[in-house]
């Protein structure tokens, strides 16, 4: 019985997305990530958030998601790269990270995001344009499982990415 009225709940509630980024430069690669999400109608909430220059945003945004009930946080970030780390430390809602090109070509970010201590997850995604697109539909990959209508959706999008790629090379 309990579990039926926790599915009712959840059909009846929209899910959200927490998308924040260490710099407002990230916004021009995280736009993609947000545009996927947008075409799939999911709400998210975007924000310039930084690890070590803005900590105590980081703290209050973690406590607003879990409050509202984010499914999910993308964090991305370049240099360093702590932001989906740190995060990730601060909370159960799970974090999936996107390296953004850096000094050297974005290697130092995605490491820094990958090579997360055992215990801490981030799932980690491409550097770039493709990891943030990748990151959205991972989420709504996660999602189509519990929402049927992004399920639908999702079949969809995938039915029409297959049938853009070529019978023949020529």
């Amino acid at each position: 019985l309990k579990k039926k009225r926790r599915q009712k709940k959840m059909k009846n509630k929209k899910p959200i997305v927490g998308v924040i980024m260490g710099s407002k430069s990230d916004w021009d690669i995280m736009k993609n990530c947000c545009d996927t999400l947008k075409s799939f109608s999911i709400a998210y909430d975007v924000r310039v958030i930084s690890a070590h220059r803005t900590p105590k945003r980081l703290e209050n945004f973690i406590k607003e998601s879990e409050k509202k009930g984010t499914s999910v946080i993308i964090a991305a970030a370049g240099g360093a790269a702590h932001l989906a780390g740190v995060t990730a430390a601060l909370t159960r809602i799970p974090v999936l990270g996107v390296p953004i090109e850096s000094v050297l070509k974005g290697i130092d970010s995605l490491l820094s995001t990958a090579q997360m201590p055992a215990g801490v997850p981030v799932a980690t995604f491409a550097i770039g344009k493709a990891g943030a697109i990748n990151s959205a539909l991972f989420v709504i990959a996660i999602l189509s499982n519990s929402y049927p209508d992004i399920s639908v959706k999702l079949k969809k999008y995938r039915d029409n990415f297959a049938k853009k790629v070529p019978k023949r090379p020529f």
